[in-house]
């Protein structure tokens, strides 16, 4: 599939899905809304891509909504259509796609971008990235996710904090608040994402969506919920390729070589 405001690459089993519209700080447009949805749809799809690293070019990781992207039909946006088509429909492609996603926040991550990072499933984030809430500059509330990410990742009082007074995180303390697993200098950015994407593009991706799927089901499930979700879904890792080759290697004393099945 071509695409005009992405780049969509493959390699070794990571597929990288880049935001390509550097000279507006990967501002989100129409095109590159619907692009994002095709290139997950297209990611969920092939066998051949075992883990998703999302990023974006230039200097920016992505500073939301393109204010300049006026409406066709003139007049102001129909902002609850944006959220249901355009916006939503990401969110729960990365929350649902059953394999490993990295977001690879290298500059600014503002308003539904910053959405869009907290969705993947993990965030490594340059020394020099900051990551901005937005929405409240502009008399919006937070969208994409956000409210949803916000206080389960910050808690109730600094999420309503980050969300109201609209002052840009650093990346340490970005990390000191949980916000991001890890943080890099930028000059070892792009060999460290390449290293933890190639780490889960080589593992057991069932797995790993097993995994990911029972996780946030357990955010909102009770213990009992979660223990019959065990049951089953250990079984089920372990009927796995996989599961077979793993304990071969334990008793061979090698390293597994897992084919994500």
């Amino acid at each position: 599939m071509n695409y005009n405001t992405i780049l969509f690459e493959l390699t070794n089993g990571v597929c990288t899905i880049t935001l390509n519209r550097p000279d507006s700080y990967n501002a989100c447009n129409e095109e590159l809304t619907a692009e994002l949805q095709n290139a997950f749809a297209e990611a969920a799809s092939n066998d051949n891509i075992r883990a998703i690293v999302l990023t974006g070019a230039g200097k920016a990781f992505c500073s939301g909504q393109d204010l300049k992207d006026a409406p066709k039909s003139g007049g102001k946006r129909n902002l609850t259509d944006s959220l249901v088509r355009r916006y939503n429909p990401i969110i729960r492609a990365i929350r649902e796609i059953p394999k490993p996603v990295i977001c690879a926040i290298n500059g600014v991550a503002a308003g539904a971008g910053l959405s869009l990072a907290l969705a993947c499933d993990m965030r490594i984030m340059s020394a020099s990235a900051k990551l901005v809430e937005a929405f409240i500059g502009i008399a919006l509330v937070p969208d994409s996710g956000a409210t949803f990410f916000y206080p389960r990742m910050l808690g109730y009082a600094k999420a309503f904090e980050f969300a109201t007074l609209n002052k840009p995180i650093d990346a340490d303390t970005a990390l000191h608040l949980g916000l991001v697993n890890t943080v890099c200098h930028p000059k070892a950015f792009n060999h460290t994402v390449d290293t933890i994407a190639q780490h889960y593009a080589s593992g057991p991706t069932q797995t790993f969506g097993f995994v990911k799927k029972m996780l946030q089901k357990g955010m909102t499930a009770s213990l009992e919920e979660m223990l019959e979700m065990e049951a089953d879904y250990q079984q089920r890792a372990g009927d796995s390729a996989d599961y077979s080759e793993g304990v071969a290697a334990f008793i061979e004393k090698r390293a597994p070589v897992f084919t994500g099945k």
